[in-house]
């Protein structure tokens, strides 16, 4: 009994030592996240990139990559070097045939669709994995994060978004790499979120100053070039003018669930009112994602609020 204090005085100091060095510690991490945010300033402003299903998958061949595109792609951004960055890439033939199939857009409405739910969601893993190996293996500290883990919807529209990860990753200097995902809805049991409204709310959600969103197109057109040879690019437009032009922009002829170039520039539109500066580009054409991410002149549609 007479060693119990020199027991307690032993623990009492290694407590300290302990604390001493967690404080250290955690003073260390915080002013590495500080230099990190101050270096992301300094860099400048968030940019969020979209890379849709058609540029890097055959659409109408289920379950097929464009590898070479990925590679592609992933050196133009490493050449690029532009920071910090967010990548949220499309389903493609990967997600959209599944889904489809099984009606997962439209929500749970019979046992056959869990089996659904689960397979569209494996697919978009595995696409994802590839997105993500091709960035690696060009040097970039991509890290892929699921939506059906940190996003829920009501109705189809985010409900809830924990962005927290996503921010902690960009401050610590990592890209993070979303997509288009099955989720979780308060009122449908669950649905398809489309990469095009995880863009838009990243975009407000994060500060960011510009979208960039790599299609399979030049940009937004007078009408549909795919059927109709008298098409024009449109190089700039407003908020305003974008409405008017809306009933003009042709859903997408393939199987995709989030409506195609409308859906896309109906997602638009919440971040471009925020004051984001979005440009529609092909991502098709080899250099347009560099040049995009460089400030560069590239041909495509400018969307600004006015």
């Amino acid at each position: 009994m007479a060693r119990a204090p020199l027991v307690e005085s032993k623990n009492l100091n290694m407590s300290k030592k302990l604390s001493s060095k967690l404080a250290e510690r955690l003073l260390l991490q915080g002013e590495l996240r500080m230099e990190l945010r101050l270096r992301r300033k300094a860099e400048g402003q968030l940019t969020v990139l979209k890379l849709g299903g058609s540029v890097i998958t055959e659409k109408d061949k289920p379950m097929t990559a464009k590898l070479e595109v990925m590679e592609r792609l992933a050196k133009e951004i490493v050449d690029a070097d532009a920071a910090p960055l967010v990548i949220v890439h499309g389903g493609g033939s990967f997600g959209h045939t599944i889904a489809k199939k099984y009606n997962i857009k439209e929500g749970f409405n019979e046992p056959s669709q869990i089996g659904g739910f689960s397979k569209t969601h494996q697919a978009m893993l595995e696409l994802n994995r590839l997105v993500v190996d091709a960035l690696i293996r060009n040097n970039i500290a991509a890290f892929p994060i699921s939506p059906s883990s940190c996003i829920t919807t009501k109705l189809g529209r985010i409900e809830v978004f924990y962005d927290g990860a996503t921010k902690r990753l960009l401050d610590t200097g990592f890209v993070p790499v979303l997509f288009g995902d099955t989720v979780l809805d308060s009122n449908l049991g669950f649905t398809i979120l489309s990469g095009d409204q995880i863009v838009a709310a990243l975009a407000i959600k994060l500060g960011a100053g510009r979208v960039i969103f790599g299609v399979d197109v030049d940009g937004l057109y007078t009408a549909d070039p795919k059927h109709d040879s008298s098409a024009q690019v449109i190089p700039r437009i407003t908020l305003r003018e974008l409405r008017a032009l809306l009933h003009n922009i042709g859903g997408a002829r393939v199987d995709d669930v989030t409506g195609g170039m409308l859906g896309k520039v109906s997602e638009l539109i919440p971040a471009v009112e925020a004051g984001v500066q979005a440009i529609v580009i092909s991502a098709t054409k080899e250099g347009n994602v560099y040049k995009a991410l460089k400030k560069e002149k590239v041909s495509g549609t400018l969307i600004e609020k006015e």
